[in-house]
């Protein structure tokens, strides 16, 4: 194992734990402590990979990245309740191909589950960085289409996209 070894294995169990502590919304002792055995369970075993997503994950630019997400999660709520309240239900169900120029494997996972978090869009598939979508309508999938997140999770991991 690398000297870095339990700087990592610490930064890992932390950031997983935070996670934890902020998703399940249960604070007794027994829950904290089972949370935190099971971050540094998960933490072991995500240390000392080189090629771990975590490693060099950019954690202080990710957080400035969650309030445009956000905002993007609410609009897209407010377009898919407008559809289903519709009596016609002018829903156009699609797959969505597309290539992503994102490198980092962080940046794909982030791609990837921001797609999943936005109403209206799931990422079916990711191969290599060629992403798989079922979009409800061209609108729910326009933030990807577009390469509107893309570019946004692009500067997040610094990665020139205009380069690619």
């Amino acid at each position: 194992m690398k000297s870095s070894f339990p700087k990592q294995f610490i930064a890992n169990t932390l950031a997983l734990f935070s996670v934890w502590l902020v998703l399940s919304g249960k604070y007794d002792i027994l829950h904290v402590i089972l949370g935190f055995m099971v971050s540094c369970g998960v933490g072991w075993l995500n240390t000392g990979f080189p090629h771990s997503p975590f490693q060099d994950f950019p954690w202080a630019r990710v957080v400035l990245y969650g309030p445009w997400l956000f905002l993007r999660v609410v609009e897209s709520s407010l377009h898919l309740t407008k559809l289903i309240l519709n009596p016609s239900l002018p829903i156009e169900p699609r797959l969505i191909t597309y290539r992503s120029h994102l490198k980092h494997r962080g940046a794909i996972v982030l791609l990837g589950n921001s797609v999943t978090l936005t109403p209206g869009t799931i990422t079916v598939e990711i191969n290599d960085n060629e992403f798989l979508v079922h979009a409800i309508d061209e609108a729910a999938g326009n933030d990807l289409t577009s390469g509107r997140m893309e570019r946004k999770i692009a500067r997040v991991f610094q990665e020139d996209r205009n380069q690619q």
